[in-house]
């Protein structure tokens, strides 16, 4: 007989406590994403385990025709304690937000897993927390199989736009446009990234005017290509207005 019981190693992307004092969290894994609820977990050792950005092995019961497997056990394998700092914990939530909403349930992405693995990483290390927390979140988009495209206009087919569109998050052509193009910088930026590396993007960081406008150009492809994030209006004084 299939044993129900599994050892999970995973990150906590989302925590969330319910009235009865159980708390559910989901893991990203390098299996793929797991929504897993700890039953009594507020009264219990599992509460401190299962913080978000944790690093944890879960032994996991899955229950005969039960939605939720169970956590039993869970032990701590890696914490960052600097993510909790204010300067950087918008932009930890953010990559997890963002990394919850891409990748479904069961869905295998070991790629996945060390792309977002290695963004909390440098948010909690790298003097330039949000520049990582940018190159990360269009990298685990470009993953996820979500690029904009850069090469046509999405109206008209016209080559190398330069305009962004509110409504779709691609780009257009200036006949087709009603917003102002995108600085030079930012256009560089969102033709190249798909293909270049992780350490290549880190090395050229963009000005804090162009990090806005990508920001925003990021928020509207994600909100219409995917859904909403709704940390970022919260956490990134960036968007504001946008």
């Amino acid at each position: 007989m299939r044993s129900r019981t599994a050892n999970r190693s995973g990150i906590v992307l989302r925590r969330h406590v319910t009235p009865k004092g159980d708390i559910i969290v989901t893991l990203l894994t390098p299996q793929g994403k797991l929504k897993l609820i700890a039953r009594g977990g507020v009264r219990g050792p599992l509460a401190s385990v299962l913080s978000l950005f944790h690093h944890v092995l879960v032994q996991v019961y899955q229950t005969p025709g039960g939605d939720l497997a169970t956590a039993k056990q869970a032990t701590l394998e890696g914490a960052l304690s600097t993510l909790a700092v204010p300067e950087r914990y918008p932009y930890a939530h953010l990559l997890s937000e963002l990394a919850d909403l891409l990748f479904q349930e069961g869905e295998f992405s070991q790629d996945a897993f060390e792309l977002y693995a290695g963004g909390l990483r440098g948010v909690s290390r790298h003097e330039d927390p949000e520049w990582v927390a940018l190159v990360m979140s269009y990298k685990l988009l470009a993953l996820a199989g979500f690029v904009p495209q850069t090469a046509f206009c999405a109206l008209c087919g016209t080559p190398a736009p330069e305009h962004p569109d509110p409504h779709s998050g691609q780009m257009l052509c200036r006949p087709c446009a009603a917003q102002p193009a995108h600085s030079p910088e930012v256009l560089d930026y969102l033709r190249g990234f798909p293909r270049q590396s992780v350490r290549v993007l880190m090395e050229a960081p963009l000005s804090p005017p162009g990090r806005a406008e990508l920001w925003r150009a990021l928020e509207r492809f994600v909100a219409v290509q995917v859904g909403r994030v709704q940390s970022w209006r919260v956490n990134l004084p960036q968007l504001a207005g946008a």
